[in-house]
């Protein structure tokens, strides 16, 4: 893996700050105020002026300081640049589907892959105003967008040591309706298992809720390294784990991730590989 100094990650992470906030203004200025929302080819998969033109916005920013790295941007594509060993990952809106509906869940998330290991993470999101950002060795952070560089609160994931005691969140693929190959048989599974699943609709704020502690571990699958890049380094800085269902090593171009506080990851893990992936193919076979 390349050799970079925390300097340069410092430097690399108040740059994705200033992208993610200037994209969330954009945001903000749609919010409430869509004209059309499209989709892109997939039934729910939803995209807006808002995704587009933010996305914009920051890619002006990377490109302007980082002229040599890799860009992966979910709404134009993959912008490779002498095959970096840098590739930012980013996903200006995560949760369009969220917004479109004006349900006030949703984020602008960068991440920063060096040699393909999330390194550098900021989610923003707007109508909380909850900055969370995170670099490998520097810790992990939540405040308000204007706290002083300085005065950043550290966060960390919950003490919760048992499955039962636990809060859960996950998410469906856009694909759900077409593949047996979904979730539904662990979500009902983890349900019964724990104190609750949640379903939020944006993967980069049930990462960072589960590295400041509000929930104590997440599972999905079907989903893109935008969606994973900046969540997987604030949890691990946040002192959390992420590896694949079955504790090996994680790797985000599989689209699955488990991601706990440690504490309930082989009692997650050992639960989801008991769910058979089919299990209710038959039930949702009826459904017209």
């Amino acid at each position: 893996m390349s050799q970079v100094t925390s300097q340069y990650l410092q430097n690399c992470l108040e740059i994705a700050t200033e992208a993610a906030l200037a994209a969330s203004a954009v945001l903000l200025k749609y919010w409430g105020k869509l004209a059309t929302v499209e989709e892109k080819g997939r039934s729910g998969d939803l995209v807006t002026i808002a995704d587009k033109e933010s996305e914009a916005v920051i890619l002006e920013i990377i490109r302007r300081n980082f002229p040599n790295h890799s860009i992966l941007a979910e709404e134009s594509g993959q912008f490779t640049s002498n095959q970096s060993e840098y590739l930012w990952a980013i996903d200006p809106l995560d949760g369009t589907t969220n917004y479109a509906h004006q349900y006030p869940f949703f984020s602008t998330s960068i991440g920063l892959l060096i040699d393909g290991v999330p390194q550098v993470g900021v989610i923003y999101d707007p109508i909380r105003d909850q900055l969370f950002r995170a670099a490998t060795g520097l810790g992990a952070t939540c405040d308000r967008a204007t706290t002083p560089q300085g005065d950043r609160h550290p966060i960390h994931v919950s003490p919760t040591k048992t499955l039962d005691r636990s809060l859960l969140v996950t998410g469906f693929a856009y694909d759900r309706r077409e593949t047996p190959d979904n979730n539904y048989a662990e979500f009902c599974y983890l349900t019964h298992l724990t104190q609750g699943v949640r379903r939020s609709g944006a993967a980069s704020l049930d990462l960072a809720y589960v590295a400041d502690g509000r929930l104590d571990g997440y599972w999905e699958r079907g989903l893109s390294p935008w969606d994973l890049a900046a969540g997987v380094i604030l949890v691990t800085e946040a002192g959390g784990k992420v590896t694949a269902y079955d504790q090996t090593p994680f790797a985000i171009d599989t689209g699955r991730i488990m991601a706990t506080n440690t504490l309930i990851h082989e009692e997650l893990s050992s639960a989801l590989l008991r769910i058979a992936p089919h299990k209710l193919d038959k039930f949702f076979s009826n459904i017209s």
